[in-house]
């Protein structure tokens, strides 16, 4: 298991007593809470909107949009990530898409992609959005949507940056079976993964590996710690396989998550330096729009650089 502390495992989470819903469109630069009414069900699922100095008069803002992780809700907050958008005049949203996944309504459910989407299209109803420009990102459980929103709804982001995420629900139901996670899982997903086929479809109906394919439009920058014991590597490296399955072979997959030193034979790209994230990188590969990092790390993302990959992207 990851050797962080229980706040540091989930993505340095700092949370906050919540603040009342705004009753209007928040013009004022800062954090604010806001209620969307879901196209979906109807009820009124919160999100926090944090809006950079200067908004509204220095032209079309892009946004980011970024989703707390498996056991958090949209109180988790990063302070690097909510500066940078803030330096670079970015709009920031981060949607609670039903919490915590620990209920059936979230956890990659119908209900969870709406709340993002109706989330994203409040701000641009409401904010002078630069369509161009829409990016996701997220950590852990983030990951895991940001693959699944992007996988299942292309059309509405620029770029998606996922970090350390799960890609397929069943396969991490068999790592963490026997603890929290798991059980988490079962009470989202009605039961173990192989109780029945009832259950099965429901594990493979919220995995992005069942949407992930060569086809994918959205450019899909996928990170993972090499070390990471909570969400294992495979995921990522699936994941990045299912969108490009020629750019990594079965051997450099063995050589990454046994326990050498990894690939044998690495190329330029896998032994290059990069600021930003900070870390020695074990593989880099880029192919067509997407692009796979295992670094040496843990459970952990770097913000700075998902915003910055991020920033490179823009649509016509």
């Amino acid at each position: 298991m990851l050797r962080f502390p229980a706040f540091l495992m989930l993505g340095l989470a700092s949370l906050s007593i919540a603040a009342p819903a705004q009753t209007t469109v928040p013009t004022a630069p800062g954090r604010h809470r806001v209620d969307i009414t879901s196209t979906a069900d109807g009820s009124l699922q919160p999100s926090y909107v944090y809006v950079p100095p200067r908004a509204g008069s220095a032209g079309k803002q892009p946004l980011a949009v970024v989703l707390h992780t498996w056991s958090y809700d949209l109180e988790q907050r990063d302070s690097l990530l909510e500066k940078e958008t803030t330096a670079r005049g970015w709009l920031l949203l981060a949607p609670n898409f039903r919490g915590r996944n620990d209920h059936p309504g979230a956890c990659g459910s119908p209900l969870a992609q709406q709340d993002i989407l109706d989330a994203v299209q409040w701000v641009r109803s409401h904010y002078d959005v630069d369509d161009r420009r829409i990016y996701l990102l997220g950590l852990s459980g983030g990951g895991f949507m940001t693959m699944l929103m992007a996988a299942k709804h292309p059309d509405v982001w620029t770029a998606a940056s996922a970090w350390v995420g799960i890609s397929d629900l069943r396969d991490w139901y068999a790592t963490h079976e026997h603890d929290d996670y798991g059980k988490m899982m079962r009470a989202c997903l009605g039961g173990a993964a192989d109780e029945s086929a009832a259950v099965a479809a429901e594990y493979a109906a919220r995995s992005p590996m069942t949407y992930l394919n060569p086809r994918l439009t959205v450019p899909l920058d996928i990170a993972a710690g090499r070390e990471d014991g909570t969400v294992p590597i495979r995921n990522s490296l699936n994941a990045f396989r299912a969108v490009a399955p020629n750019a990594i072979s079965d051997a450099e997959i063995a050589a990454l998550v046994g326990e050498g030193p990894g690939l044998p034979h690495p190329s330029p790209s896998d032994t290059a330096s990069d600021a930003l994230l900070g870390r020695r990188i074990f593989l880099r590969r880029t192919s067509g729009t997407a692009r796979l990092t295992i670094f040496d790390g843990w459970h952990e993302w770097m913000p700075l650089s998902a915003v910055a990959w991020l920033a490179e992207h823009q649509r016509p």
